[in-house]
C-alpha cells in the first residue's frame, strides 16, 4: 500500500487481529475500516462504536491541508477534527474505507479518550504494550539489510 502522506511504500503489521498499515517514513498509520474499532476494544474503551462512528460521520474541517487520497479507493479523503481542544484532524474514506492518522496521532487520539481516572493509566499501560509488541514483532519479521 502506497502512504497517503509522502507516497512511501507502506508495511503492514499485524498483532492482536489488529492489522496496522504504517509508514516509516511519516510515521503515518492506516486503519482499515473496523481495525480502529478493535484497537479501542483491546484497550478495553467504552462506547467505541460511538466514537468511531462519531469520526466518519463528522463535518469535513476547514483547513489549508492538502487532501489526500484513500490508499484502498484513491478518492479524496475529508479532513476530519476529532476530539476537543487542541483537536486532531484526521483523514476520513468519504466510502468509509478507512481513516489515515499522521505520525504520534493515533497515540494522541488515544491519550483523550473519555476514561475513568484509574482507567486511563491502565489504559495508557495497555496502548504502551500494544505498541511495543507491534513494533517488536515488526522488527522480528523485516529482513536484515545488508
Amino acid at each position: 500500500m502506497i502512504c497517503p502522506a509522502c507516497k512511501s511504500l507502506m508495511i503492514v503489521v499485524e498483532h492482536k487481529k489488529i492489522e496496522l498499515d504504517y509508514c516509516p517514513e511519516c510515521q503515518g498509520v492506516w486503519f482499515d475500516t473496523g481495525e480502529l474499532d478493535l484497537l479501542l476494544e483491546y484497550l478495553d474503551i467504552e462506547n467505541r462504536d460511538q466514537f468511531v462512528s462519531s469520526i466518519l460521520s463528522s463535518p469535513e474541517a476547514k483547513t489549508p491541508e492538502k487532501k489526500r487520497r484513500c490508499p484502498i479507493c484513491t478518492r479524496r479523503m475529508k479532513k476530519v477534527i476529532a476530539g476537543e481542544e487542541p483537536s486532531i484532524l484526521i483523514d476520513a474514506c468519504r466510502r468509509a474505507d478507512g481513516l489515515w492518522f499522521d505520525g504520534g496521532k493515533v497515540g494522541k487520539m488515544i491519550e483523550r479518550l473519555p476514561v475513568e481516572p484509574l482507567e486511563k493509566s491502565r489504559s495508557q499501560n495497555r496502548i504502551n504494550t500494544f505498541l511495543k509488541e507491534v513494533f517488536q514483532e515488526r522488527e522480528q519479521t523485516t529482513p536484515d539489510k545488508k
